[in-house]
């Protein structure tokens, strides 16, 4: 298993945000993570990364408990991150933005991704090479913090709400762009509120409300799940 997660409790203050969340990503695989706004989805993500810091629980990836280490070290094993806020460099170019994802140390080989192999696969992002980050659309924006993400090289992703306020043409090419990179053999745990969007990504989906995991199954299983969706999906 590349990513186990066990058991994760993790909490804001006083309160208890994830009690007892447990979910397994294998190599190879698209795995889904849906449920409503504020039921710790989102969290769940953080808290595998670094940015929250769980009570108890592990973060096995690859065998190795990264449960509370630091973001920037946890990143270095190989998991990247796709933050809900795009968080791109408004006043850095395009290039200067793919460039700042790249980790120290990091060694170049003919499977690493390089700026003109990102570029290959986002040529949207070619033609504006020169460009600063603040004149990205929203579409654009999102392409460049996965291709930054992808410039470290990881083996897994971490990818949250990447549809999230997007006009339906842009969700399209989002999806293919997720699509591409699980062919070249990069684990993805997409955290979605738009389920038909996860259902024609993901192999296996978990649903989450109020901090635990209320299902766990394939997306056939989900679309037959009427009550599961109409509980816990459907508004």
């Amino acid at each position: 298993m590349l990513l186990d997660i066990r058991d994760l409790n993790t909490y804001y203050g006083q309160s208890h945000i994830l009690q007892g969340v447990s979910l397994e990503v294998d190599r190879g695989e698209i795995v889904g993570l849906l449920g409503r706004n504020g039921v710790g989805k989102s969290t769940t993500l953080k808290s595998i990364i670094g940015l929250v810091v769980p009570r108890s629980g592990e973060v096995l990836f690859r065998g190795n408990n990264l449960a509370g280490k630091p973001t920037y070290a946890i990143a270095k094993t190989g998991v990247g991150y796709v933050p809900e806020e795009r968080r791109i460099f408004p006043t850095l170019t395009v290039r200067e933005n793919l460039l700042m994802g790249i980790k120290a140390g990091q060694k170049s080989d003919e499977e690493g991704w390089t700026i003109d192999r990102v570029y290959r696969y986002f040529p949207a992002l070619q033609g504006r090479d020169g460009q600063m980050g603040r004149f990205l659309s929203g579409g654009e924006q999102q392409m460049l913090t996965i291709a930054r993400t992808l410039m470290g090289n990881p083996e897994i992703l971490l990818i949250d709400e990447p549809t999230e306020g997007l006009a339906p043409k842009i969700v399209e090419t989002v999806e293919k762009v997720i699509q591409d990179i699980h062919q070249h053999n990069i684990s993805i745990l997409l955290v979605e509120q738009n389920m038909r969007v996860a259902l024609r990504l993901a192999g296996r989906i978990y649903v989450i409300s109020k901090g635990k995991i209320v299902f766990h199954g394939s997306g056939e299983s989900l679309k037959a799940a009427d009550e599961i969706r109409r509980k816990y999906l459907e508004v």
